[in-house]
């Protein structure tokens, strides 16, 4: 708290608008509100998603074919490395794999459409 008040001190005496410090604890931001120098609340950043795209071109199943569960879902935790999906390329069946852990967001392609390579798949948000 010291050191807060020591950095206000030192920037009231500047003519910087705005002051934001970024450290492995947090984010400071103070700011210049008339002649006081207030400490503004901690935004909450928004995490985008991590968009999942086909690794190559094929038919995008969301389970195996002898399975009646799909590998994931909308809203389902999944850990780095599991399987979202498979990609059919010919008799090969190849698993497109979360590349961390997450939330599936969404998923935008319906089971059994052909895919080009890069299409997006689906959307994981990081945890």
């Amino acid at each position: 708290m010291q050191d807060v008040s020591r950095l206000a001190a030192w920037l009231a005496g500047t003519d910087i608008g705005l002051l934001e410090l970024r450290t492995p604890e947090g984010t400071l931001r103070l700011a210049r509100q008339g002649d006081e120098i207030v400490e503004l609340p901690q935004d909450e950043e928004e995490i985008e998603p991590v968009p999942i795209k086909a690794p190559s071109l094929g038919v995008f199943l969301h389970g195996h074919p002898l399975a009646t569960a799909p590998l994931a879902r909308t809203g389902a935790r999944v850990e780095a490395g599991q399987a979202l999906g498979l990609l059919k390329i010919g008799p090969l069946l190849l698993p497109v794999t979360a590349p961390q852990a997450g939330v599936v967001d969404g998923i935008h392609v319906a089971d059994g459409v052909a895919v080009g390579y890069g299409t997006p798949l689906l959307d994981l948000h990081p945890r």
